[in-house]
């Protein structure tokens, strides 16, 4: 079992503005709570010790926030909390390259700290990893402000392959093994997680699932709004 998480939080959420000129978007609120605490609850949930989250815009506001442990009002147990602190955003591979050393050699569960599902961690967490299996990538159908989708599916085998014919968005929740990142040759201090995926995508050393509960993409205002009122409504 996986029983560490990486959340990625260190983003500016430029097209959220003016709400992120104070807030870091993590911070932002839907249903009376954050949207970086619905990620803690599902983690602690499914039994996760230890979380990463790398910080770098208004970091200071998440680490006071949050502080150095999350206790779940619903679950007894205790979350660690490590914070990879960045310079600079350092984009979403090079955030997992910086925070390898926190993170340790065995798979670990990642989260964007953006985003919002009810998808159950523990699917993921009690997954293991072939020793070709670099990563597996939770997709989702494609929304309609990403209607060309990002990848396809080979039915087969579940392998990850480049879009073709019936494509989905990968949803930011996946399980990843530290040498998808450490094999890959072209790493540096700034980098995309999706070049990494094309790359491994050509040796078959990554597999998905979809999955079709709820799940939001955190990107525009209105989103917010519309995911904050859906909440409510269901509270």
């Amino acid at each position: 079992m996986c029983l560490k998480a990486m959340i990625l939080a260190a983003g500016r959420g430029e097209r959220m503005r003016p709400l992120t000129e104070h807030t870091p978007k993590p911070l932002l609120k839907v249903g009376g709570k954050s949207l970086i605490e619905y990620h803690l609850e599902r983690l602690v949930s499914a039994g996760v010790k230890e979380v990463v989250i790398n910080i770098a815009y208004l970091g200071n506001k998440i680490q006071g926030y949050l502080g150095d442990t999350f206790l779940s009002k619903s679950n007894p147990s205790q979350l660690s909390i490590r914070y990879s602190v960045e310079p600079e955003p350092l984009e979403t591979a090079g955030a997992i390259l910086h925070a390898l050393p926190l993170l340790g050699e065995q798979p670990f569960l990642l989260v964007n700290g953006d985003v919002w599902t009810d998808f159950s961690f523990n699917d993921l967490l009690y997954k293991k990893l072939s020793e070709n299996n670099l990563g597996h990538l939770v997709l989702v159908d494609n929304p309609a402000h990403n209607p060309d989708g990002d990848f396809s599916i080979q039915s087969s085998d579940d392998f990850l392959k480049e879009k073709e014919g019936h494509s989905y968005t990968f949803s930011g929740v996946s399980l990843l093994n530290p040498k998808l990142i450490t094999e890959y040759p072209q790493c540096r201090s700034h980098f995309p997680l999706g070049e990494v995926f094309h790359y491994f995508i050509s040796q078959k050393k990554i597999t998905a699932e979809v999955y079709r509960g709820q799940w939001w993409d955190i990107g525009t205002v209105e989103r917010l709004k519309e995911l904050d009122e859906q909440l409510k409504k269901s509270s």
